[in-house]
């Protein structure tokens, strides 16, 4: 696979994995997206997307933002700390250009490739 491939096991499948992440986790938002996060015992980060039909009505704009998230997810793949994420559109992402939402997906990346630095890479972990 290539450098920004996204395998299967960089997403969140099974519905147990939802539910799991839905009853303990952590939340960052953005603008147009909410993204709730734990960690968990994989080597990477796995992604899950919900966008519900309260977003929009129309299956198109729901999936051109799965589309842009999954495309932005899989170029920081590699950046981000071993969480599972779970990330929601919300209603203003339909109406707000492409490019609007490359820049707000790109600065929840950055806040969750924070968490990657705080882990520490000492020896001396609480």
């Amino acid at each position: 696979m290539g450098q920004f491939a996204y395998p299967r096991t960089a997403r969140l499948l099974k519905p147990g994995d939802f539910a799991a992440l839905r009853g303990s986790s952590k939340r960052i938002g953005v603008r147009h997206f909410l993204a709730e996060y734990s960690s968990n015992k994989q080597p990477t980060s796995r992604l899950g997307q919900a966008v519900s039909r309260r977003v929009s009505k129309r299956a198109v704009d729901r999936n051109r933002i799965k589309r842009l998230v999954r495309e932005s997810y899989r170029h920081v793949l590699a950046d981000l700390p071993c969480v599972d994420i779970l990330l929601i559109a919300r209603s203003s992402a339909v109406k707000t250009p492409s490019a609007d939402l490359r820049a707000d997906l790109a600065s929840l990346w950055k806040k969750l490739a924070t968490l990657k630095a705080a882990q520490g890479t000492g020896t001396m972990r609480g």
